[in-house]
């Protein structure tokens, strides 16, 4: 079995430390999976700061750490890069950008100057680029280097979604209709989890418009920039005609109801619900519980590199690969761009690129 040299950027809570918060699937930190893989040889990170430099040194033991991720790369030829830093670039706790001309967007600028340099595989934190100016640069750079990609959205590799998205597409709620997405959220740092997770359960139709709203409703966008990540609703319109509605409220549960049945995501994934169309009582249809198998957790951190590594070894495309990342990151982004035209519907490709939101 061939094993892989991994490097990594950014070397706080994704990359190392993120396991120390108490999630109940582990190891969830890139370097953690690093370690549990056979397949990945942790043998670099970079990071700006020293003190989190030291502490991946002295944590997993890796002598190889730079402030120059280029460097990185130079000397130490990884196979594949994970990028862990925040989005807009700026160290956390910086929560807004400083003044309305900042434009921050480290994952696009990593993500392009690493496929341009040419490393085989990426693992890009969520989101992908904080506007589809950067997106599309993203787009063309993967492709044009033959760059296996994937980015953190993760939901996309736990095995219970998986069994929820093999029971729709097996038919056991007959032909989908809708699918309600429960939970307050930010737009770029939440609700790009849920509208991959709507579209993944599908079977990743195209969506054709979205329309939505930013939280508080008054929110204003100016000169194609939101100095912060704003809470949201939305609504998408699929190519087969099913819709999908964001519900802000509960906790990270999703419903798929279709002709015959519904399926619902428990608890943030712990546990699923299959109801089917049972007996007619009078002129009422009622639907009864069906058990679903037990599913046994894993890491899904892990199931994202091991897409990633098979993907680059048998040439099939990934799991999230370029294409699906980039249109549901245009997903995301249309939902601010339909708040700014009023809540009207916007169809997809979006027709303006700049729009920029920051996030973490």
């Amino acid at each position: 079995m061939k094993t892989y040299r991994v490097g990594i950027i950014g070397l706080g809570r994704m990359g190392s430390t993120i396991d120390d918060e108490g999630h109940s699937t582990k190891p969830y930190a890139i370097a953690a999976c690093c370690e549990a893989m056979d397949q990945l040889d942790l043998v670099a990170g970079a990071d700006l700061q020293g003190d989190k430099r030291e502490a991946f040194q002295a944590r997993w033991g890796v002598e190889a750490v730079y402030q120059d991720y280029m460097e990185m790369v130079k000397q130490e030829r990884p196979d594949l890069v994970a990028i862990c830093t925040t989005a807009s670039g700026l160290f956390k706790p910086a929560q807004k950008a400083p003044d309305a001309s900042f434009r921050g967007d480290s994952h696009a600028d990593l993500a392009v100057s690493l496929a341009n340099a040419g490393v085989p595989m990426l693992y890009v934190e969520k989101a992908m680029a904080s506007s589809m100016a950067r997106a599309d640069e993203i787009l063309q750079a993967v492709k044009a280097n033959g760059t296996v990609f994937n980015t953190g959205v993760l939901r996309r590799f736990d095995v219970h979604y998986h069994a929820v998205r093999e029971a729709v597409a097996a038919g056991e709620i007959g032909q989908p209709r809708a699918v309600v997405h429960y939970a307050p959220s930010s737009l770029m740092h939440g609700h790009i989890h849920s509208i991959d997770t709507i579209s993944f359960l599908l079977g990743d139709p195209k969506i054709e418009a979205v329309r939505g709203e930013l939280i508080p409703r008054h929110t204003q966008i100016k000169n194609d920039h939101l100095a912060y990540d704003p809470r949201a609703i939305y609504q998408l319109r699929f190519e087969n005609g099913v819709e999908a509605w964001s519900v802000p409220a509960a906790a990270w549960e999703f419903e798929v109801l279709g002709t015959e049945g519904c399926i619902r995501t428990m608890n943030n994934g712990d546990g699923m619900l299959l109801r089917r169309a049972g007996q007619r009582v009078g002129k009422r249809q009622g639907w009864d519980e069906t058990p679903m198998a037990p599913v046994a957790a894993k890491s899904h951190v892990v199931s994202c590199l091991e897409d990633l590594v098979d993907a680059h070894e048998t040439g099939r495309p990934t799991l999230g690969h370029v294409d699906v990342a980039h249109h549901l990151t245009e997903a995301c982004i249309a939902v601010a761009e339909s708040h700014r035209q009023g809540g009207a519907w916007v169809d997809l490709p979006l027709a303006e690129r700049n729009l920029y939101i920051f996030h973490v």
